[in-house]
């Protein structure tokens, strides 16, 4: 890839990157009174960071079995509603176990 490329597709990428930013703030003049849009809205970040990492997990160890054992054990871990530090520690612990018996 030559440079003029290499400009070409990073003005295209910052030029979309900016439109799906700036188009919701063009159409939209009024603060959103509907709650159930309110709702939905205030999901997005939780649903956007789930589905970037849960992929993630699983392909970062050297097995499925380990990578389920750490998530099963996260889960299980902040559902007693623990803090995200021992979560995290525990889950990590866990696939280094899991991947040491594998």
């Amino acid at each position: 890839m030559n440079v003029a490329e290499y400009f070409i597709y990073l003005i295209v990428m910052a030029g979309s990157t900016y439109l799906i930013r700036a188009i919701p703030f063009a159409l939209v003049k009024e603060k959103t009174k509907n709650i159930y849009i309110k709702s939905f809205l205030a999901y997005i970040p939780y649903a956007v960071l789930t589905a970037m990492t849960i992929p993630a997990v699983f392909y970062t160890t050297a097995s499925v079995i380990s990578a389920s054992l750490g998530v099963i054990i996260a889960i299980i871990i902040s559902l007693k509603k623990e803090s995200l530090l021992l979560v995290a520690i525990a889950a990590c612990v866990m696939v280094y176990i899991a991947e040491i018996f594998i």
